[in-house]
């Protein structure tokens, strides 16, 4: 065996029990679902806030025709990205209690209350919270709540299935609806699950005088975003995804369960300042990830791979994998050049795989934090969208679509040495199987 096949056997040995730990895992797959449940919804909100600010609106309105215009609008983003936490905590009970084969739609049900229970009826007042009747604070149910959300929703659903799996439960008649026999069913559970909650906001509040908001965002959302809001973590997850699609793994789907839930609260950060203030905090971000990396082509940004070997390489072999790419690739599907470069497992093409994505992320990162381009919006943008596209409407400005069209160049000249060398090796190889038929012949 090369020294080469021992170093991938010793890396693959490495990596694929973290990667089927993490691509098994019951709570990372019940997260990954609940942020799915809320993509239509979020993709709403987003589509009017697209809308409501598109840059031309101001030269066939007046002043105060946009202003009611904007106004009318501006219940979608609220209602929608505003109150994201609200999706998750019932998605996560929802699909946990799915899981563990028990009722799922009182598991999330259940979930939700908790969350709510343990969410102060206050509001900001002059920088001082104050509470206001049955008022709930609307940042509490978005961003500022997202960590919280998904703790109470896994806690609550563990209970509750607990409890339902214990057989605690009120069993009715056979006659009696099913409606009726399942709402009594999970009446028990819901006592139970309810009353722990309760109790530990009671405990916090009182003893504590604060809320599990606070302590929540506090010691654990707020240093993880941060940490998550760097280059460094950033490119250490890229790095990841690249390094597991190398060896056959979908990397961005074993990647994205840990990391998503930090990017989707930089992302509904970011809507929320910029449907109030216009302002975008983090640069980083899910719509950053997805537009500048995935946008480009699909994992690994291999849009400008396939164009490069449709117009610069000669060996048939690659243009018949180019021609099969380039339709998926316009939208971002890129498994056909993946497996059929190949990709996988394939040590001439290790390098610009992994160090082209690097370095684009890198030049976005930089070229956002210095104002060149604005960050990403927070406007939830589907991963199909082709290039150029996907770029303005994160953005919601050309410089958003340049920026993916600079990046495509750097990728092709990282890329271009490498597929020349592929391709000198596959024309004196078809070359060799032509001289071979001609002399059988």
């Amino acid at each position: 065996m090369s020294q080469d096949n021992k170093m991938f056997n010793m890396i693959s040995k490495l990596l694929m029990p973290m990667a089927t730990y993490l691509n098994n895992s019951r709570y990372l797959q019940v997260l990954r679902d609940a942020f799915m449940l809320a993509f239509p919804i979020t993709m709403f909100g987003s589509i009017i806030v697209v809308i409501a600010n598109l840059p031309f609106l101001d030269r066939f309105m007046s002043e105060s025709t946009l202003s009611v215009f904007k106004t009318s609008l501006g219940n979608a983003p609220s209602a929608t990205m505003g109150i994201m936490s609200i999706f998750v905590v019932f998605g996560i009970g929802y699909y946990l209690s799915k899981s563990y084969q028990v009722e799922a739609v009182f598991g999330g049900a259940i979930s939700l209350v908790s969350f709510l229970l343990l969410t102060p009826f206050l509001i900001e007042v002059d920088g001082m919270s104050e509470a206001v009747g049955n008022v709930l604070p609307l940042d509490r149910l978005g961003a500022k709540g997202m960590f919280l959300a998904m703790i109470t929703g896994f806690l609550s659903g563990e209970i509750y299935r607990f409890v339902v799996q214990k057989n605690w439960t009120i069993k009715m008649p056979d006659g009696v609806p099913p409606a009726v026999a399942k709402s009594f069913s999970a009446l028990v559970p819901a006592l139970l699950t309810l009353t722990v909650f309760l109790t530990f906001n009671i405990i916090v509040t009182n003893l504590f005088n604060t809320n599990l908001h606070d302590v929540i965002f506090n010691v654990v959302q707020q240093p993880l975003v941060t940490l998550g809001n760097g280059l460094i973590p950033t490119l250490i997850a890229i790095f990841f995804v690249q390094l597991f699609w190398f060896f056959g793994l979908h990397g961005q789907v074993i990647v994205n369960s840990v990391m998503d839930p930090i990017w989707n609260t930089l992302s509904v950060e970011n809507l929320t300042a910029y449907t109030s203030t216009g302002d975008v905090p983090n640069i980083i971000s899910k719509q950053f990830i997805e537009i500048y990396t995935v946008g480009l082509g699909g994992s690994g940004s291999t849009l400008a791979v396939v164009v490069a070997i449709l117009l610069f390489l000669k060996s048939k072999q690659l243009k018949q994998i180019g021609k099969l790419s380039l339709g998926p690739g316009l939208f971002n599907v890129n498994e056909p050049v993946i497996f059929g470069l190949p990709i996988v497992m394939n040590p001439l093409i290790m390098i610009p795989w992994i160090v082209a994505p690097l370095v684009t992320v890198t030049v976005t990162y930089f070229a956002m934090s210095t104002g060149l381009v604005p960050p990403p919006t927070g406007v939830a943008v589907p991963w199909t969208v082709p290039m150029f596209l996907s770029g303005i409407m994160a953005t919601n400005s050309l410089a958003g679509g340049l920026l993916q069209i600079v990046n495509f160049f750097i990728i092709l000249a990282i890329w271009f040495p490498f597929l020349k060398f592929i391709d000198r090796m596959n024309l004196k190889k078809e070359l060799e199987e032509s001289t071979d038929k001609q002399e059988a012949v």
